[in-house]
This record gives C-alpha cells, sequence and structure tokens, in this order.
C-alpha cells in the first residue's frame, strides 16, 4: 500500500471534489448513479462505468483515512 502513502490528501480531496461531484449542475453524477443503484435502474454499462469513474476517488479517500488511523 505504499502508492497510497505517497498520494497526499489533500489532491485526493481535490479529485473527490472535482470528479466525484461534477457536473454540479443540475445534480452530481455521482448522486444521479447511486439513486440509480437503488432504484434497480443502473443496468447500462455506461452507467455502471459512470458510476466506478465517479465514485473511485471516493473510495480512495476512504482507504486514505483509513491507513492514516492504522486501521488499514
Amino acid at each position: 500500500m505504499a502508492w497510497l502513502d505517497n498520494i497526499s490528501l489533500q489532491i485526493i480531496v481535490i479529485a473527490c471534489l472535482f470528479l466525484g461531484l461534477a457536473p454540479f449542475v443540475p445534480e452530481p453524477h455521482l448522486w444521479e448513479k447511486l439513486k440509480m443503484l437503488s432504484a434497480g435502474t443502473l443496468v447500462k454499462p455506461l452507467d455502471i462505468f459512470d458510476l466506478l469513474m465517479h465514485g473511485s476517488p471516493f473510495v480512495v479517500l476512504i482507504l486514505k483515512l483509513l491507513r492514516m488511523r492504522g486501521i488499514f
């Protein structure tokens, strides 16, 4: 997990804000895809890819925070 230690927390937060929440209007893509996932309408490959792409910065952020706390 040395690659995770080499990424600064500020870069991950910026990636979460810009990639994770883009586009900002009318609603963030990640929020839209999570609503589709909960409704069971997330079936198109492009939508699944969108969920993975916009959600990955948040996964990295969670892993980084867990690593900083010594849990992971």
